[in-house]
């Protein structure tokens, strides 16, 4: 995912040798798509990135330290520091009595069922804008504005409708931004030379805009944002991918 590629490409920067490991065929594909995830994978392997794909973790060898990594098929990766990044697990465990292990539902303002009860941030599971179903936004910004709805909302304002997710990602001197949830998506439309590190990815869902991908474009996103948010219809793009 984009934790461990934030800390490849830096890490390749300095001059590490570096490993990444995916236990998918595609990196980010249930994400972004198999296509879009591919030329992830290439640009790292540009950069002498050493990337493993449908690599599963069989065993860590080490004494104080893991000192080597065995995959499933055999190999064997000598190591000096490993970074896990497999996603997160909300502390709301003592929540579990009540059914809410795994995130607490709530409305766009963070609304609970119980009266006077709120929930933001990773125990929060609320309602994607595109498809109505609950989920976790697992990123810091996401945090930060449920945050502020949720104090309004206690203040008896309107908080207005939720914007549409937002995170970025640096590697190797690009700006990777994205906006909107990729995995809503039926379709993807692509403008730009992947080649060149130069394009950007309007994400549909029955037409209409979900999500946007830019890579080295940072105007991009703010006209993804206005298309998510205004729910016009996808424009003509110059090459399709499903």
């Amino acid at each position: 995912g984009f934790t461990g590629q934030d800390v490849a490409a830096p890490a390749r920067g300095l001059g590490a040798r570096v490993t990444l490991i995916e236990a998918l065929p595609t990196p980010l594909a249930p994400l972004l798509s198999a296509h879009i995830g591919g030329w992830f994978a290439d640009l790292h392997r540009e950069e002498g990135v050493v990337v493993r794909l449908g690599a599963a973790l069989a065993e860590a060898r080490g004494g104080e330290v893991v000192e080597e990594l065995v995959l499933a098929d055999g190999e064997r990766i000598g190591c000096d520091l490993v970074l896990v990044g497999i996603g997160t697990v909300p502390a709301t465990g003592w929540l579990a009595e009540h059914g809410f292990a795994a995130g607490v539902p709530v409305d766009a303002a963070g609304r609970t069922d119980l009266p006077d009860v709120f929930a933001a941030g990773d125990a929060a599971l609320s309602p994607d804008p595109a498809t109505g179903a609950h989920r976790r936004t697992e990123h810091w910004e996401a945090a930060a504005w449920q945050g502020a709805m949720v104090a309004k909302a206690m203040l008896g304002l309107e908080p207005g409708p939720p914007p549409p997710a937002t995170f970025w990602s640096d590697q190797f001197g690009l700006r990777v931004q994205c906006v909107g949830n990729p995995a809503g998506a039926d379709e993807t439309h692509l403008e730009g030379d992947p080649a060149e590190r130069d394009f950007e990815v309007l994400f549909t869902r029955a037409g209409r805009p979900v999500a946007g991908l830019a890579v080295g474009r940072p105007t991009a996103i703010r006209r993804f944002r206005k298309q998510i948010e205004d729910g016009a219809a996808a424009p003509e793009r110059k090459e399709l991918v499903v």
